[in-house]
């Protein structure tokens, strides 16, 4: 018999409205540990059934839900999510996120397509436990010719899981040249940033380039060097990226080499770039802000506030008359609303008259849950700074 867990009857969890996790102080009790990384049901107050889910009383989030329906996770269930998730990508081409988490039925994993390659994330406890499956399952159904497990990342800790980086092969994934969206990157999947490279934006580097041309590029927060490059190919007057990431501003500046591009890019940190230039006249006709998630949890948000409007703050004052400013937040606890409050904050007191030109999300293929506020975590705006 499937074991139960019992929401409290005076709690309102969010599960009840549809959401797929349950934290511990919810629940009436906790199973015992030997249930940990195990199947189990989750039930309401009064006893009725409300899906069947992963369950891990090390972690926060003490049950995920696999399914409203009675299911086992097994190689059936495996395959089926699997198979819904290549077809729900179909056509996007051999570099895109094949699997994102809740958003694909299958909670705590993440696998990114580079071209034959696959990078897996596994980050919760009962996918840990059928992890050798998981592999053998997703082999057959994409065929490559390496998996790349890059489990090292500090959310495993929440789980009580263990960091490591390894592939199928055994054998060292060795860095090598990629062609993404007609440009050449010099990809590190085993060692590189998360699973290697930021594949979420790609939708953006196209359209901010749109407004590249002729204009004064400042790509902040630059990384790898994408929206520079991606500018600069179509025409920019000229173009400079800031990163704090030393190994990072390496590697645009070579990347920009092998694609023959004009682009400088300088290692600093990109707050105390903007207060040097303080005093300066506007210079730039093109700004990108694209920083790293600065609420990383829901009690750091107040503090990132202050911070994504600082920033946004600063680089409308440094945008020439007309200047555009494409302007990112790729943390979930940052609503739409309170990104949208920090723009006109910004605004304010900038002293500038500033229209969205466009609504940025993530794409496609980083499916958004509707019941699942955490699922979207990439939104941005394009904005015209007069």
């Amino acid at each position: 018999m499937t074991a139960s867990l019992k929401l409290k009857s005076n709690g309102n969890s969010r599960v009840l409205a549809g959401h797929p996790w349950v934290f511990g102080n919810e629940c009436e009790q906790l199973l015992p540990a030997e249930q940990d990384g195990e199947v189990v049901e989750c039930r309401d107050a009064k006893g009725r059934f409300l899906g069947t889910g992963i369950y891990n009383s090390k972690s926060q989030i003490v049950w995920r839900r696999l399914s409203r329906d009675r299911v086992a996770l097994d190689e059936a269930y495996l395959r089926a999510a699997l198979q819904r998730s290549l077809k729900r990508r179909e056509g996007l081409g051999e570099f895109k996120r094949l699997v994102w988490s809740e958003s694909d039925d299958l909670p705590g994993v993440v696998v990114d397509q580079f071209g034959d390659t696959l990078v897996v994330q596994v980050q919760t406890l009962a996918m840990e436990k059928r992890s050798t499956l998981l592999a053998d399952l997703i082999a057959e159904l994409v065929q490559p010719a390496e998996i790349v497990f890059r489990n090292d990342a500090n959310i495993r800790r929440l789980e009580g899981l263990s960091l490591e980086v390894t592939t199928r092969s055994g054998k060292a994934w060795e860095p090598r040249w990629a062609t993404i969206d007609g440009l050449e990157y010099w990809l590190d999947l085993q060692g590189g940033q998360k699973t290697g490279f930021y594949l979420d934006q790609r939708q953006q580097h196209a359209l901010v380039a749109r407004y590249a041309r002729g204009r004064r590029v400042l790509d902040a927060f630059c990384n790898q060097g994408s929206f520079a490059m991606h500018c600069a190919r179509a025409g920019a007057a000229s173009v400079r990226g800031i990163d704090s990431a030393f190994d990072a501003v390496g590697q645009a500046k070579k990347n920009a080499e092998r694609n023959g591009l004009q682009a400088e890019f300088v290692a600093a940190n990109v707050f105390d770039w903007f207060t040097a230039q303080r005093d300066a006249e506007p210079a730039w006709d093109l700004i990108v802000l694209d920083p790293p998630p600065f609420a990383k949890s829901k009690s750091a948000l107040e503090g990132a506030l202050r911070g994504y409007k600082e920033l946004n703050l600063r680089a409308m004052k440094a945008l020439t008359t007309g200047g555009v400013l494409a302007t990112y937040a790729c943390s979930h606890h940052m609503q739409d609303k309170e990104l949208r409050s920090v723009l006109a904050e910004a605004a304010a007191d900038a002293k500038r008259r500033v229209h969205v030109l466009e609504f940025c999300h993530q794409p496609p293929d980083h499916p958004v849950l509707v019941t699942m506020p955490e699922s979207e975590y990439l939104r941005g705006y394009i904005l015209q700074v007069e």
